[in-house]
């Protein structure tokens, strides 16, 4: 807890808005919608591809570009929410959402939908960290808070699981396109009940904003992000090098800024403090599970074991619902055992569930599969909602914009890494699955740019041959999963071992700000 905190917490009395309820209830909404938007992509992946016809490059920037521009703004955005008024940054944000939806829903090349679903990123980048940091100024009983932060957290966790679901109704009665035009009555709901009810919040002596360190960050994450996908994928060259070096020089360029700047985008003396770096590593490797398996069970449900879209989805349904039901205990278990307990225990169990499948083979049931998403969404909702918590409550309120965008980058750079990175495992040992001799030059190579190629190139040969060729990738793309469901069960265990260490002592507020 911070000096600035000790000083706020009284025993006096908190006069409470009537409507800070219904106003979380807009919030919430925005949150849903991010979240979905993120892995609501998943399930249409097969359809798309048949439409714009990606190579295996292109539809893995298609799944990721929204999640890295909105990693790399985010801190700007929290900035300049500090700066202008959260409220006014959500309202403008959503507005754009819903506008660059549609540019999404009727993209006629891949090149198109890879920009589109960049501007997407950059309209979503306004409104996660705008969403939190309003949290931090509505609730001011840290009790109410972490509530209202279980609510959050476990809607942002939910709507990542959620999309499939969506994903699947849509494209059972629609084109692909629909995932991205129901953003629009969403969003007209949120901007018209959000000037109602969202109160104004600010930091009264921010500073101006600086633009310089905004290229920086963007610049900065995403070059390093690329860099670890292309290698991953195709291995080191010496684009992928210049992309590394330009990404660590540009952000080491943007933190030494931060210490010369009197109001900086982000206060990087909080990284300082052990228990919010170990929150914000937790925050991060809690989405990178998370993202990574719905999107690539998605692919496996639909692709290998011949779900339709809507059921594919509905089996997904058990992260979600592990999410929700811990996300809003989370506070409670946190204060009554420890924090580093509950986010410690919620790692495992998401690195638990990674290695439950890498079990999985073609034709196995249900009830593994199910188990293993349930276990992730229990883990993502005890270790995203209190990470969240501790995060937010470890700066003053006034910095609350920049402490959100601090928490939403690990949140989205863990999707965008979740998917980049499992997927690149997939997407390797995919690819060296071996065609039948007499399937065309042309046709092997469509079939190697990913599984949804596989089965669309598949049409073009005899149905003997074709069904070769699919069973062969099938059961490359299912060693591709396990062996990246492998490497993420590691890394989410290890995480667990150091948040163990990094979040002792932590503990969450009891008392009430003044």
């Amino acid at each position: 807890m911070t000096g600035t905190e000790q000083l706020s917490l009284t025993k006096g009395t908190e006069v409470k808005s009537p409507g800070r309820w219904l106003a979380l209830s807009v919030l919430v909404l925005a949150v849903l919608l991010v979240a979905v938007d993120a892995t609501v992509l998943g399930l249409a992946t097969p359809s798309l591809s048949e439409d714009l016809k990606p190579s295996g490059t292109q539809l893995l920037w298609i799944g990721d570009i929204y999640s890295f521009v909105i990693a790399g703004l985010l801190v700007s955005m929290g900035s300049l929410g500090d700066r202008i008024g959260r409220k006014k940054l959500l309202l403008v944000g959503a507005t754009a959402f819903g506008a660059v939806s549609v540019l999404n829903a009727y993209a006629t090349s891949p090149e198109m939908m890879i920009v589109a679903r960049a501007l997407l990123g950059v309209a979503g980048a306004t409104l996660m960290p705008s969403t939190l940091a309003l949290i931090r100024n509505i609730f001011h009983d840290p009790k109410e808070r972490s509530l209202a932060i279980g609510i959050w957290g476990a809607t942002a966790s939910a709507g990542a699981a959620i999309g499939p679901v969506v994903g699947g109704a849509l494209l059972q009665h629609f084109y692909w396109g629909s995932v991205f035009l129901i953003n629009l009555p969403v969003m007209l709901v949120l901007v018209l009940v959000g000037i109602k009810l969202l109160p104004e919040s600010k930091n009264p002596v921010s500073g101006p904003w600086d633009l310089l360190s905004v290229g920086l960050s963007l610049v900065g994450i995403i070059g390093i992000v690329y860099a670890v996908k292309e290698v991953a994928t195709h291995g080191p060259s010496w684009e992928v090098w210049a992309a590394a070096v330009i990404g660590a020089a540009t952000l080491y360029a943007f933190i030494r800024r931060q210490f010369t700047l009197t109001a900086p985008l982000l206060d990087m003396r909080l990284f300082r403090h052990r228990g919010f770096s170990g929150a914000v590593l937790a925050d991060l490797l809690t989405v990178f599970g998370l993202s990574g398996l719905v999107f690539f069970l998605s692919q496996f449900l639909q692709l290998v074991q011949g779900r339709e879209p809507l059921e594919a989805g509905l089996a997904e349904l058990p992260a979600a619902i592990g999410a929700v039901a811990t996300g809003l205990v989370a506070g409670t278990y946190a204060r009554k055992y420890s924090v580093r307990a509950v986010v410690s225990g919620g790692l495992a169990a998401i690195g638990l569930a990674l290695g439950v499948i890498t079990l999985v083979h073609q034709d196995t049931g249900y009830p593994l599969l199910g188990a293993a998403l349930l276990f992730v969404g229990l883990g993502a909702g005890f270790s995203f909602t209190v990470t969240a918590d501790v995060i937010l409550s470890s700066v003053p309120k006034e910095q609350a914009g920049s402490a959100s965008a601090v928490s939403e980058t690990a949140y989205e750079l863990g999707a965008a890494l979740g998917i980049a990175l499992l997927g690149s495992i997939v997407t390797g040992v995919y690819q060296g699955f071996t065609a039948p001799a007499q399937v065309p030059a042309d046709v092997a190579a469509a079939a190697h740019e990913s599984l949804g190629g596989a089965v669309e190139a598949a049409r073009a040969v005899d149905p003997q041959t074709a069904h070769t060729m699919v069973a062969a990738a099938q059961e490359a793309f299912v060693d591709g999963l396990r062996l990246a469901s492998g490497v993420g069960a590691a890394v989410l265990l290890a995480t667990a071992v150091a948040a163990w260490f990094l979040l002792r002592g932590q503990k969450l507020q009891d008392g009430i700000e003044h």
